[in-house]
């Protein structure tokens, strides 16, 4: 364990705490966890329990983030850890998200060895990724500098749920971030996630004032998120941060406590379809059809960038340019 950060004792007799980590801002009873469940207050002070710990660990390929302008066909040393500030009843990683730091195996892996293994490995640094990563922040800030020393980039695959002075503490040495925006409605993020959206906008927009490499992820739900005026009040808000941030939209699969059926194909055709009028590069997941997963030039719609599965082949880039009508393109290799 370790103190957490962004904590304040608001009652002497009681031992209460309230959490500032994240918009829930939790008021938190002693020997209770919060609503992540990874920070619990102990006596009056609030630890963060998962710090130093992980539950899985693997070299990733970029693409699986998905990060597709970040260092593409590139593999990184990803970790994941439990819990998680939203509460998805939809979540495709429900088996860690929703455990508590006391429930199963957590091996100890800290910083230095992180590292390490990093090097070892040859990945080209860390993604924060399988859970919330935001939610074990102390280790995830104290790794991340460390990491960036070292010449290793800091990856976030995220909800965005987080207050706004963490997150700008954090962000000199984050690198890229994927942020999951659930759906374009608020209504939909208290029922089915039990958070809010603007909150999630707000670190989005954030990040791409700090000028962070980022790209969203959109899972189409059949009947809850996927019409179309919903659609495109997405990309219209993506549109508003720049045309050229990447837009996924993703296939939905029965899990957890969801049981509609797989979003159909031309469903995420429709999506993709729609986002390309105004957005320049637009990938779905999730699926097997490889045409949608290709990059292709905004300017002249030359393949630039291959996808078979994981297979990546980069074809007509040059340094950041499209070498066959010189479009500069949002990507970082």
């Amino acid at each position: 364990m370790k103190e957490a950060a962004y904590f304040s004792l608001i009652d002497e007799e009681s031992k209460k705490v309230q959490c500032f980590l994240c918009p829930h801002k939790c008021i938190i009873e002693d020997g209770n966890l919060g609503n992540c469940r990874v920070r619990k207050n102990i006596e009056g002070k609030l630890y963060a329990l998962a710090y130093n710990r992980y539950v899985s660990a693997g070299m990733d390929p970029m693409e699986k983030k998905p990060l597709y302008h970040f260092f593409p066909g590139h593999k990184i040393l990803s970790l994941g850890n439990v819990g998680c500030n939203l509460h998805c009843r939809f979540c495709q990683n429900w088996g860690i998200s929703q455990r508590e730091a006391g429930e199963g195996c957590l091996r100890e892996i800290t910083t230095e060895e992180t590292i390490r293994l990093a090097k070892s490995c040859g990945s080209i640094g860390i993604a924060y990724t399988y859970n919330e990563p935001l939610i074990n922040y102390e280790y995830l800030l104290e790794t991340a500098i460390e990491a960036q020393k070292c010449g290793l980039k800091n990856v976030l695959i995220t909800n965005g749920y987080i207050n706004e002075a963490p997150l700008v503490n954090l962000l000199p040495y984050i690198d890229a971030a994927n942020i999951d925006v659930k759906s374009f409605r608020n209504d939909f993020y208290r029922e089915y996630c039990k958070g809010t959206l603007s909150d999630v906008l707000r670190t989005a927009e954030i990040m791409y004032r700090h000028n962070k490499h980022i790209e969203f992820t959109n899972l189409l739900i059949p009947g809850l998120n996927d019409r179309e005026e919903v659609i495109e009040d997405l990309i219209d808000w993506v549109y508003s941060l720049s045309p050229d941030i990447p837009l996924h939209f993703t296939r939905y699969f029965p899990c957890y406590k969801m049981t509609q059926e797989a979003t159909p194909w031309p469903v995420l055709q429709r999506a993709r379809e729609i986002a390309l009028k105004k957005l320049n590069y637009v990938y779905l997941g999730n699926v097997m059809e490889e045409e949608s997963s290709s990059t292709f030039c905004p300017g002249c719609e030359v393949v630039l960038i291959e996808r078979k599965g994981y297979d990546v082949k980069l074809i007509n880039l040059e340094e950041g340019h499209c070498s066959r009508c010189g479009e500069k393109i949002n990507i970082v290799i």
